[in-house]
């Protein structure tokens, strides 16, 4: 039954919203002690053994020639420079505020797939993607004081990401996202190695930081599972849109956590963004059911 199916979906989008904005403060909370090098490594190490464990009970396993496809390694570059952007962006700026910029990513998606995948994109969601982005502007401040470069970081993270899930989408279903998973969280771990000296060297990890990071990377898997189940249950127009329940925990851990109040700003930004991304998907839900009747209509090939 559809119903059930779109109940299924929101769950697990909101399962997986929830896990990766708790990840996102346990990283933050470890800034302070140790560089984002150090984090990356930390946190990669933990989930490339989990992902390990799990892929090897699912027989998710691949040979490592399957990498070497141009869609693979761009997207696990990408995933590792998502990486590195973020966290450093939150060591530097509210939880709340990172999120809320990340919340234009779907925008994103959608300005690159009609760029570089051929993707026909009316004048409607044109002009949703325009004032997205205005969103964002709104968000960082009118006027230079605004653009912090933490902020700017996080926008730089918001295009990588999106590259990201557009080569995912050049990935053929033989690759599991399991191994996928698994080689980008290793291939993470060695950029965050690498980076470890350049940003300031290796710091003692106290036993309260390595929980948080252990914590999180459990959050992290759990997040990864959890949105791939969301997008094949369901509808994806009505499972999309609670995408937008990160930023309600990202505000709530700011407020209760890490004294974060959102102000008009943040609030008013946000506001252009969800506003903006709901009509996309509106949009996108409307041209999916004009196709299915115009196939109808056709009726099947004789």
């Amino acid at each position: 039954m559809q119903s059930s199916a779109n109940l299924r979906g929101i769950v697990y989008m909101c399962l997986a919203m929830a896990a990766f904005s708790c990840n996102d403060a346990l990283i933050k909370s470890v800034t302070g002690a140790m560089n984002t090098g150090q984090i990356m490594f930390v946190r990669g190490m933990l989930t490339t053994l989990m992902a390990l464990a799990v892929a090897y009970r699912f027989g998710a396993l691949r040979p490592i020639q399957t990498i070497l496809r141009p869609a693979i390694l761009l997207r696990i570059a990408m995933e590792a420079l998502a990486s590195l952007t973020y966290i450093s962006a939150l060591g530097l700026i509210p939880l709340a505020n990172a999120a809320a910029i990340m919340q234009a990513l779907p925008l994103a998606v959608t300005l690159g797939a009609a760029l570089f995948l051929g993707q026909p994109v009316g004048w409607r969601r044109w002009m949703a993607i325009v004032v997205g982005f205005v969103g964002v502007l709104v968000l960082l401040r009118p006027g230079p004081e605004g653009f912090t470069p933490a902020a700017l970081i996080v926008v730089a993270c918001v295009f990588v990401t999106a590259t990201r899930d557009l080569c995912t989408r050049r990935i053929g279903t033989e690759v599991p996202s399991l191994f996928i998973t698994l080689t980008t969280s290793f291939v993470t771990t060695l950029v965050g190695a690498a980076l470890i000296v350049p940003l300031g060297g290796w710091e003692p990890v106290s036993p309260a930081s390595f929980s948080h990071i252990a914590v999180a990377s459990v959050l992290l898997m759990l997040g990864y599972q959890t949105i791939v189940l969301a997008m094949r249950e369901g509808e994806i127009s009505v499972i999309a849109p609670f995408r937008y329940t990160g930023l309600l925990w990202s505000i709530t851990i700011g407020i209760f956590f890490f004294a974060e109040m959102p102000d008009r700003w943040m609030l008013a930004g946000v506001a252009i963004i969800i506003g903006s991304g709901l009509y996309t998907f509106y949009r996108e839900s409307l041209r999916g059911r004009q196709a299915v009747a115009q196939r109808a209509v056709a009726g099947p090939l004789e």
